[in-house]
């Protein structure tokens, strides 16, 4: 059995001086109905030995013998599949279980589903439970979860806000519970969950390395003791470990006598509504945290410093607006709306309603003042920050694209047929910020039916999706189609029989064997490889339109993270071309190297082509499944060293030989129009698109204006004067 870390021997994890990580670990632990916890944070920062020392420290539970489902015997309304079990049913205790979902697991794997050795076998339709099923009342833990699809995240999450999880597939129908603790780790370089299912995670903590020397050295001095002698050091901690399960199981059984009055309440609304969240989930999630927290330090009701712990757990990441927002949270606003005096004291509440708000009696004097709000939100008087002006506005400082896992220069591919790039000369440069992003850009896709991972871009055969065919197992696991398992069975049926001796009695029934198994083939949506290379030259900073053009990548690169894209970026100008962002999941990064590109100098186009090959290349090597999609930004103009012209058709010609989808965005602008983009685009065999129809806005302006003005809406004369670029 292996040995895990003690969660007590981390820093940042003792008992008396919890860090948000491993608050947030506790308290969920606490109060399973708080949703679950995300700890997002850069690789080699004990995210997941945190969580797999966790279950060690939970006090063991009771299940019945033989209960696959794990229902609480002492819970008279739990009900198991596996049952009835009745209080003279044998017990047995156990520790808790964590259940790791990798991140390539199929519904079928999450849900459970048709147990074949029985259907097969026997006949019988008998249901094999899921990983959902192991994990009641344990924990169920999803490393780099920013990389699990996301119906399979909404799967997760809609199961533990339900508490239960319903199976109707396959001729099963069966509903068990499914309380457990969600915890999810990932790495943001590595790209983002979207703000619709961040939300749903109760709470979100941001952890690094520590900045200390003494804290670093004392990382480095348990791990290596660990390392040296696990059994010795395992030994060393155990009476931590026992108090803090000990503490764990008293908080616990306190939970249900917390009491949250009326003034905590309105005081947790009020923060919420201050910090600006969405929906209300925020504050359910903010109370219920605040009285675990509460449970676990011992009160009998809710505090202010309950209040402000659970808020600075619950809100940073409900906060963000759109996915480059950077998470975070104003400690000096939650103050001031907090304020400096301690919640006013509540009358208890009655036993059997330990969580409802008091009702003012007729002899309690100024209950109703005690329960207003402690003040107003600061008005800016030069002391405190509004809302909007808090340093959690900052956008996220990134100048490190090497610390993300794709930058690894580890794969080479033979360059033997590409000429050398001139180093990037020494240009006037200008530097300008892309307006706000358009929120439905139009959507490229790359030609074919890929086989790559499940996203939301292109056509591929994926393990969800509608079924378009059946295969056999040999090429990879998979969903029983049973229909065509049926009906391979059947067709040899006749050849099976007259191989058999002869029986008294005709045989009945249908003699299924392992060969006549087939498995669904799904069509559905694969992330692709979106790769910008963009002409930041002299030509494209003119009259402003560097700022359309940045826009227009903003808008797609927006697209993208919606998509579950993998992005990278080259840039071109002067003497020679850059890749300013090696492939990468975190459009974050992506959004703000794009920033920082400057504008000025020659149109190097043929060198930007080239060092394009070359990434395509070098990406199609380490990950031949991953389709990439080309996004070239240009006006078409190469003015750069000898030959410049020449040099970039043979270099388009050279792209145009990889057979890889291509899209032309032309930045050239004005009445008059030279149209090189447009040639380009041709030479390529590249979709053309101007600039200014990437956005919905621009699209629908291009359409406006080939409609005929002496028809306003005729259904005939629109659809024959439709521009062709809207029909995508």
């Amino acid at each position: 059995m292996p040995q895990h870390y003690p969660f007590t021997a981390i820093v940042g994890c003792e008992p008396d001086a919890l860090d948000p990580m491993g608050l947030s670990l506790v308290l969920s632990t606490i109060s399973p109905q708080i949703g679950g916890v995300l700890v997002r944070g850069q690789k080699g920062t004990a995210k997941s030995t945190a969580v797999r020392a966790l279950a060690e420290v939970l006090p063991r539970i009771s299940v019945y013998d033989g209960d696959r489902f794990s229902i609480d015997p002492d819970d008279p309304q739990a009900t198991s599949p596996d049952g009835p079990f009745t209080a003279e049913s044998a017990r047995h205790e156990r520790p808790v279980r964590l259940v790791e979902l990798p991140v390539g697991a199929t519904e079928d794997r999450v849900l459970g589903s048709l147990h074949l050795q029985s259907a097969l076998s026997a006949g019988e339709v008998s249901y094999e439970p899921g990983l959902l099923a192991r994990a009641h009342r344990g924990i169920l833990y999803v490393d780099e979860v920013n990389l699990l699809h996301d119906h399979l995240v909404d799967l997760l999450l809609d199961a533990a806000a339900m508490g239960r999880s319903t199976v109707e597939r396959d001729g099963i129908s069966v509903s068990h519970q499914a309380r457990f603790v969600l915890i999810g780790t990932m790495n943001p370089e590595e790209g983002e969950l979207r703000p619709q299912l961040l939300d749903r995670f109760g709470l979100t903590v941001e952890v690094s390395a520590p900045h200390e020397h003494a804290a670093r050295a004392a990382v480095v001095r348990r791990r290596m003791a660990f390392d040296g002698d696990p059994t010795a050091f395992i030994a060393a901690h155990a009476a931590d470990e026992a108090a803090l399960s000990a503490r764990i199981a008293d908080a616990q059984q306190r939970l249900g006598a917390v009491r949250l009055g009326d003034a905590a309440l309105l005081k947790i609304a009020e923060v919420c509504a201050a910090f600006e969240v969405d929906g209300l989930r925020a504050d359910i999630v903010t109370a219920r945290t605040a009285i675990a927290h509460a449970a676990w330090c011992g009160r009998a009701s809710v505090t202010r410093e309950d209040i402000r712990q659970a808020a600075l757990l619950a809100l940073p990441h409900r906060r963000r607006r759109n996915p480059f927002d950077a998470p975070g949270m104003d400690e000096e606003l939650l103050d001031q709306v907090l304020g400096d005096d301690d919640l006013p004291p509540d009358e208890p509440h009655q036993p059997d309603e330990p969580h409802q708000p008091d009702e003012p009696g007729p002899e309690d004097p100024g209950q109703g003042e005690a329960t207003e709000p402690q003040g107003d939100l600061p008005q800016g008087d030069g002391q405190g920050k509004a809302p909007e002006g808090g340093p959690d506005q900052e956008p996220p400082a990134v100048d490190q694209p090497r610390d993300t896992p794709e930058n690894s220069s580890d794969v080479n591919p033979p360059e033997q047929d590409l000429p050398a790039l001139p180093p990037t000369g020494a240009v006037p440069e200008t530097v300008v910020q892309a307006g706000t992003p358009s929120p439905r850009p139009r959507t490229f896709t790359v030609r074919g039916l890929g086989e790559g991972a499940a996203g939301r871009r292109s056509r591929a055969i994926t393990s969800s999706g509608r079924r378009v065919g059946a295969r056999r197992p040999e090429s990879g696991p998979g969903s029983l189609h049973l229909v065509e398992t049926l009906r391979a069975a059947a067709g040899e049926q006749p050849r099976r029989r007259a191989l058999q001796p002869p029986t008294p009695e005709p045989v009945e029934g249908l003699d299924i064997r392992a060969e006549d198994l087939r498995l669904a083939v799904r069509e559905g949506r694969e992330a692709n490889l979106v790769l910008f290379c963009v002409d930041a030259s002299g030509s494209m900073a003119a009259r402003k339109r560097m700022v359309q053009v940045k826009t227009a990548i903003l808008s797609l690169l927006l697209d993208a993270y919606r998509r579950r894209d993998k992005v990278g970026l080259v840039t071109f100008r002067g003497q020679g071309a850059e890749l300013a962002l090696p492939p990468t999941r975190s459009i974050d990064i992506a959004a703000a190297r794009l920033d920082e590109i400057p504008a000025g100098g020659r149109t190097p186009l043929a060198e930007g082509l080239l060092e394009t090959a070359r990434v395509l290349r070098r990406e199609q090597l380490r990950d031949p499944q991953l389709r990439p999609l080309l996004v070239l930004v240009t006006d078409g103009r190469a003015t750069a060293g000898a030959g410049a012209v020449d040099r970039s058709r043979q270099a388009a010609d050279f792209v145009a030989g990889l057979g890889i989808s291509t899209v032309v965005i032309d930045g050239e602008q004005g009445p008059l129009r030279l149209g090189l983009a447009r040639q380009l685009a041709t030479r390529m065999g590249a979709e053309h698109v101007p600039v200014d129809e990437v956005t919905a806005d621009g699209l629908t302006r291009t359409v406006r204006s080939q409609l005929p003005l002496s028809h306003p809406a005729p259904s005939t004369h629109s659809s024959s004067s439709r521009s062709p670029s809207t029909s995508r």
